[in-house]
């Protein structure tokens, strides 16, 4: 069994690691747009305070993120089997949905999205969790 933090990505936010290994088995945490700054991709606050939160921004960078941590322990995005992704509001599903679609397609990795009342920052719009498999 392996543990993996990545000091490359951002710390989590409890005690937990990014990814952990086990067998064949890979279980990536809920992953986040969050930077190792603690900032966002996907965000933009403007003079006033005003926030521009972007779901396809948001999405493609988790995905991004998802790939790495992968990466860290010899797998990729090809690897996963399953995806669970948390969304703040379904009205950015479509977003989302156009963006995944660009990653995953019919033979890609099975998939449940759900409505969450909030994340862990409120810039936050969407959170993926993914259990990919590396044996044949």
């Amino acid at each position: 069994m392996e543990n993996k933090v990545l000091s490359h990505k951002a710390k989590p936010r409890g005690k937990f690691p990014h990814v952990k290994k086990v067998g064949e088995w890979i279980f990536v945490s809920g992953t986040s747009s969050r930077r190792p700054d603690n900032s966002f991709d996907g965000v933009e606050v403007d003079e006033m305070g005003t926030a521009n939160l972007d779901i396809k921004i948001q999405t493609k960078a988790v995905i991004e993120n998802i790939r790495e941590i992968l990466e860290s322990v010899g797998a990729g995005l090809h690897n996963i089997v399953d995806v669970t992704t948390f969304l703040v509001n379904m009205n950015d599903f479509g977003g989302y949905n156009e963006i995944y679609g660009q990653y995953f397609d019919y033979d890609g990795p099975t998939r449940t999205t759900v409505a969450v009342h909030q994340l862990p920052h409120p810039h936050l719009l969407i959170e993926i969790k993914a259990t990919a498999y590396l044996g044949k």
